[in-house]
C-alpha cells in the first residue's frame, strides 16, 4: 500500500476531543496575520510589565506546541508519543541567554536531559544550537576569519570543549546530537565544530548529525563537499535535511550590506533543490544517516519512493522523519503508523522561556502560504469524522 497523509483518525488519536477544539480555535486565530500581530505585541508588552499571562500562554499556545516546563512534564508528552510509536527530539527550547555564566550552565541541562533520554526507548535525539555555548559576534569573527586574540582564542576553546561535553556524554549513551543551521554568517564555525565532531565520534555509528538549509543557494553542494569529507576521513556524515528558518533576516541583511543574498530566487528552486539532497543522501545510505525534517508532503513521499525504489524497508537504520510538535500530525503519526522512523521536535523549558520560539511558530503558521488552512482543514476534518 502506497504512503498517504489523508488519514486523520491516525493524525489525531492522541488528540481527545477537548484538545482537537482548542487545536481548531487556536489555528483560526493564527490565521489572521492582524490577530496574531496584536498576539504577539499584547504578549510582549505584558511580559515587560510582569502580567499575569503566563498560566493563559501554558494552557493555549505553549500546549499545542511544547512538551512541557520541565523533563518531568515533558515526559508525560514522550510517553503518549511512544504509544503510536513517534519518536522525539527532546529540544531544551531556552533561547537568548549570553554570557561565559549562562553558557557554562547550558552544558548540565543538556547533559540532564540527555541522560534522561537514554532512560527512554522512544527519545533518540537532543538538538542543540552553538549560539547557545558561544557569543554570537565571536562566531562572526571566526566566520569571516579574522584573527582571535588571545582571550578570544581560550574563549572560542570553551565553546568548543562545550560542545565535545555535549557529544562525549550522548555517544556513552547511544544517542544523537542534532546541530542546528545558524544565519548564513555564522555558519562556517558552525561547520567546522561539526565536522570535527563527527570526525571524532562518527565512526561506526551516528552521533552527530550537521543541518542543511536547503534555502541557501550553496547548500547542495556543501552536502556533497560534506559526504567527501567524510569518506577521506573515515567517518559516517550524519545530514539533517530541512529548508531553513531565517529567510526573511537573511534577505533584508544582504540588501543592506550590499552582498548577493544567500537565499534561493524562489520557493520552486528551494523545493528542486531539496528534494535532489534527500534522494542524494538516500542513495548513499551506506555512508549516509539521513534526518528528513520537513513539514512538506511531497518530499517525504519522494523520499518513501526512493526508499521503496532501492528495497529500503519502511524501518531503515539511519533514516528519519520528523515534523515540529504541534503541526503536520497527520505526516508524523502515519509515517509512524506505516514502520517508518518518525519523531516529533518536542521543546520544553519554563514558559517564559520559550516565547521567542512560541512567537515564531505563530508567526510562521502565518506566514507561510498555505500552512494554518493545511492545518485547520485537516482538524475539521477529523471533528466532522468524530461527530459522524
Amino acid at each position: 500500500m502506497s504512503l498517504s497523509f489523508d488519514n486523520t483518525e491516525i493524525a489525531f488519536r492522541y488528540k481527545n476531543d477537548k484538545q482537537l477544539k482548542q487545536a481548531n480555535f487556536l489555528f483560526n486565530s493564527m490565521s489572521s496575520s492582524t490577530l496574531t500581530r496584536i498576539g504577539i505585541a499584547f504578549t510582549s508588552a505584558a511580559l515587560k510589565m510582569n502580567l499575569p499571562i503566563t498560566g493563559l500562554i501554558k494552557r493555549t499556545i505553549f500546549e499545542q506546541f511544547c512538551g512541557g516546563e520541565t523533563l518531568q512534564e515533558v515526559a508525560n508528552t514522550a510517553e503518549m508519543l511512544a504509544k503510536y510509536n513517534v519518536g522525539v527530539a527532546l529540544d531544551y527550547g531556552v533561547e537568548g541567554k549570553s554570557g561565559e555564566a549562562e553558557f557554562d550552565k547550558a552544558v548540565p541541562e543538556f547533559i540532564k536531559a540527555i541522560q534522561y533520554a537514554a532512560s527512554q526507548k522512544n527519545i533518540p535525539f537532543i538538538p542543540i544550537k552553538v549560539t547557545g555555548f558561544a557569543r554570537f559576534s565571536l562566531l562572526e569573527k571566526v566566520h569571516a576569519q579574522v584573527p582571535l586574540n588571545a582571550d578570544e582564542e581560550k574563549e572560542y576553546a570553551r565553546v568548543q570543549d562545550r560542545i565535545d561535553a555535549i557529544c562525549s556524554v550522548a555517544n556513552d549513551h547511544n544517542l544523537m546530537i542534532l546541530v542546528d543551521a545558524e544565519e548564513s554568517w555564522i555558519q562556517r564555525p558552525v561547520d567546522e565544530l561539526t565536522d570535527a565532531m563527527m570526525e571524532r565520534y562518527n565512526k561506526g555509528k551516528v552521533v552527530v548529525f550537521n543541518t542543511f538549509q536547503l534555502y541557501c543557494h550553496d547548500r547542495l553542494a556543501f552536502l556533497k563537499v560534506s559526504h567527501e569529507r567524510a569518506k577521506d576521513k573515515g567517518y559516517i556524515l550524519g545530514a539533517k535535511l530541512v529548508r531553513g528558518a531565517y529567510m526573511e533576516k537573511e534577505r533584508s541583511r544582504a540588501i543592506e550590506m550590499g552582498y548577493q543574498s544567500p537565499i534561493q530566487p524562489d520557493k520552486a528552486s528551494t523545493d528542486k533543490d531539496y528534494n535532489a539532497a534527500v534522494s542524494y543522501c538516500l542513495n548513499h545510505h551506506e555512508a549516509i544517516a539521513t534526518f528528513i525534517g520537513t513539514h512538506n508532503e511531497d518530499s517525504c513521499l519522494i523520499a518513501a519512493d526512493i526508499m521503496k525504489q532501492k528495497g529500503l524497508p519502511n524501518d531503515t537504520p539511519k533514516v528519519y522523519f520528523a515534523q515540529l510538535f504541534g503541526m503536520s500530525d497527520n505526516m508524523t503519526f502515519n509515517l509512524a503508523n506505516e514502520g517508518y522512523h518518525a519523531s516529533k521536535y518536542l521543546p520544553y523549558g519554563p514558559v517564559k522561556d520559550v516565547i521567542p520560539y512560541l512567537m515564531r511558530r505563530a508567526q510562521e503558521n502565518t506566514s507561510v502560504k498555505g500552512q494554518t488552512g493545511r492545518e485547520l482543514s485537516l482538524i475539521k476534518k477529523e471533528i466532522q469524522r468524530r461527530k459522524l
